[in-house]
């Protein structure tokens, strides 16, 4: 038969078996099974005679000891920011995403848009952030079909809260920011790979957040106008890159405010630096 060869060897009879291999690979046939090398191949593995005994068992190759494994260094860097104002809610972002000290991408995009009223940004690992925030986007559309009603921002940021708890023990990096506007009015909250949810007017997250607080922290006040607001938090994301290397790119500025987000600019932080550099 022209396909002979393929045949298992434990169902060729011996008599037709070739000798060489025979005597090369030194198989023996017991009652029902074949043995190859003095190792029972085709027999039943729950019977007691093939079960490890000091007889048969093999001792495998150390492995290496963990301290011989070189650690990856998981090195992140990015600055966002968030804050409540009498106007809604700003958000801020930057756009460079790195791996230790190369820089992998100048444009990335750090604000995910769940939805019409509702932003997400993104610090940490950016495939952790970017998918999860993307999943809430679904799980937000679902509960609005369910509900006949939009989700609000205290119900979506508790749904990625109750998704990094879950996945807590799996090496997420998410340090993310929600905010968005509701029936409730304007909410923004942080939520990062532990399951932390907290609620607050003022928020920055990333390497570079110590320097937008540093700016942050001087110009804030509830009773800021859009145009000024706007400008504080360009001027806090320009100063975390000009002094954060793990930060840079383009600055991207939304406003949320009761009929939804706009995007309100979108600027390269190193023509930035002749606007903003003599107002330290």
């Amino acid at each position: 038969h022209a396909d002979a060869h393929q045949v298992p060897l434990s169902y060729v009879p011996a008599s037709h078996r070739p000798t060489g291999l025979a005597r090369n690979l030194d198989i023996a046939e017991g009652a029902g099974a074949l043995v190859l090398n003095n190792r029972n191949i085709t027999g039943d593995p729950l019977e007691s005679a093939a079960r490890p005994n000091s007889s048969n068992c093999h001792l495998t190759a150390v492995a290496a000891v963990p301290r011989a494994i070189p650690k990856f260094a998981y090195k992140k860097g990015t600055t966002t920011l968030g804050f409540e104002f009498k106007g809604g809610i700003i958000i801020a972002v930057d756009s460079r995403a790195t791996q230790g000290q190369y820089i992998a991408s100048q444009t990335v995009q750090k604000v995910i848009e769940i939805n019409n009223y509702l932003l997400g940004t993104m610090a940490g690992g950016a495939a952790d952030c970017q998918y999860w925030e993307r999943y809430l986007g679904m799980e937000c559309r679902l509960w609005e079909l369910r509900n006949n009603s939009r989700i609000t921002i205290a119900a979506a940021s508790k749904i990625l809260s109750d998704i990094a708890w879950s996945q807590r023990n799996m090496d997420l990096s998410m340090g993310t920011m929600v905010a968005g506007w509701d029936k409730h009015g304007p909410s923004l909250y942080y939520v990062d790979n532990d399951g932390t949810r907290m609620k607050h007017k003022l928020f920055s997250v990333g390497s570079g957040s110590i320097y937008a607080y540093g700016v942050l922290d001087t110009g804030y006040h509830y009773d800021l106008e859009v145009e000024e607001a706007c400008d504080l938090a360009r001027r806090s994301i320009f100063h975390a890159t000009y002094r954060d290397g793990a930060s840079g790119g383009w600055c991207s500025v939304y406003h949320i405010h009761a009929g939804g987000w706009t995007k309100v600019s979108r600027d390269d932080v190193d023509k930035l630096y002749h606007r903003y550099a003599g107002k330290e």
